[in-house]
């Protein structure tokens, strides 16, 4: 008979290993008693963050989860879904939780996941975020939040030292590939589709900046 490997007996396996190893003896695990539920409603909201999500399912069945479900939601919306009890977990760019922690909403963060998401192209004069001061600044996708508390963390005002370009139709990355705005805070496909523009690719790692050339008129970086 085939033995499903599931989280918990991985880590249980994992422990009394690292127990032998030390010379200590393992203690009796309690008996795990039945879940309280065997459904689960987990928030899909279609980005390419939502893979490790998908990934779970099979984890979450082998835990004796029988019903996986999956409810539509968007980024913006995943706070409030939580809240208000329609999925049970969720995952999202941590900016739209805190409101809602802020004001008491029942929601619990578990766990961080990945990083990398985010990434700020910026002209050859930026250097630092606070070199954004007196810059325009442009997204589609990304939520501004992120930058805005950058932006506060290095003492800009993020509402007078900054202008922003936010208009999905004036197409901000197209503007900062044409050298007409500062920088482009991106989300993906957007840095991958920046970085596939790049004719010859070639870096240069500063801090938290790496340089590339785009072609446009004048050169870019990358702060990530």
């Amino acid at each position: 008979m085939t033995l499903m490997q599931t989280r918990r007996r991985f880590l249980r396996t994992l422990s009394l290993a690292g127990t032998a190893g030390l010379g200590l003896a393992p203690r009796a695990f309690a008996t795990e008693g039945p879940l309280e539920t065997t459904t689960v409603r987990i928030s899909n909201d279609l980005a390419i963050c939502e893979a490790p999500l998908k990934i779970a399912e099979e984890l979450l069945r082998a835990e004796g989860f029988t019903d996986v479900r999956y409810a539509d939601t968007t980024s913006v919306d995943v706070s409030a879904a939580i809240a208000q009890r329609k999925v049970d977990f969720a995952l999202d760019f941590p900016v739209f939780f805190a409101p809602g922690i802020d004001t008491g909403k029942p929601i619990t963060v578990l766990a961080g996941v990945h990083v990398g998401c985010f990434e700020l192209f910026a002209g050859k004069d930026v250097r630092t975020i606070a070199d954004l001061k007196d810059k325009t600044v442009g997204f589609e996708i990304a939520p501004a939040g992120l930058l805005r508390l950058m932006v506060a963390q290095v003492g800009l005002d993020p509402d007078k030292d900054i202008r922003w370009v936010t208009d999905p139709s004036v197409k901000p990355l197209e503007l900062f590939v044409e050298g007409k705005i500062d920088a482009f805070a991106g989300f993906p496909p957007e840095p991958q589709q920046l970085r596939a523009r790049n004719k010859p690719p070639t870096t240069h790692s500063a801090l938290f900046i790496s340089r590339s050339r785009v072609p446009r008129s004048r050169k870019n970086s990358i702060v990530q």
